[in-house]
């Protein structure tokens, strides 16, 4: 979700058009949610992602679907 709205971010800032700088763009929004995932991870403690949390493929579908109706 992070890397999405940074992404988007990055996206308006540097006024990305084309293939070339949209895939920079999602690489620098990736780092962004990587970063802030790994510092929230240190600060608890605990891992962001992990079998108890993992939703299914079909489940992640499901919610996209959900989300793109609305």
């Amino acid at each position: 979700m992070l890397g999405e709205a940074a992404t988007t971010e990055i996206t308006r800032v540097d006024d990305a058009q084309g293939v070339r700088e949209s895939k920079t763009a999602a690489r620098k929004g990736g780092e962004v949610a990587g970063t802030a995932r790994k510092d929230l991870e240190r600060k608890t403690r605990k891992k962001v992602v992990s079998p108890e949390n993992y939703l299914g493929i079909s489940q992640k579908r499901q919610k996209l679907l959900k989300g793109k109706g609305s």
